[in-house]
């Protein structure tokens, strides 16, 4: 098999999880850019921390919702249950953020990098976000059938 045959099979066997990883990735670059946008403006870190949280938000509801469950629906009702969901699992898991991100700077993860203070805690907790982000998605919020 060639290994354009065989990297299409995989992305068709594993398309839903390949990308998820690529829009996660994307979406915490938009949260981690976000974030130094805001801190280097002259914010506070936690500030910062929020406000890059809900433009990483923004930007994950459209691509999980379009490309990556592929939940093409744009039923009023339906459209607003998905962002509803999804908007409280992200308050949940930005919530163990908020809480997380000053308990791993204060315990240590408090290096710059980058130029940037705290962006290691912020790296860690952008980790955890993921994993947990991803079971709220796949098994509750866009769910198929």
């Amino acid at each position: 098999m060639h290994l354009y045959e065989q990297c299409n099979r995989t992305f068709r066997e594993h398309k839903e999880v390949i990308l998820y990883l690529i829009f996660g990735v994307l979406t915490t670059v938009v949260n981690w850019l976000a974030y130094v946008a805001f801190v280097w403006i002259g914010l506070d870190i936690n500030v910062s921390n929020i406000l890059s949280w809900i433009v990483g938000v923004s930007f994950a509801f459209v691509v999980n919702k379009w490309y990556v469950f592929e939940s093409r629906s744009l039923e009023s009702r339906k459209v607003i249950k998905e962002f509803g969901s999804f908007v409280g699992a992200r308050i949940f898991t930005g919530i163990i953020a908020i809480l997380l991100f000053p308990l791993l700077y204060n315990i240590g993860l408090n290096q710059s990098l980058f130029g940037t203070d705290g962006f290691l805690a912020k790296i860690v907790t952008s980790v955890i976000e993921i994993v947990l982000n991803w079971i709220f998605s796949k098994y509750l919020i866009f769910k198929k059938g």
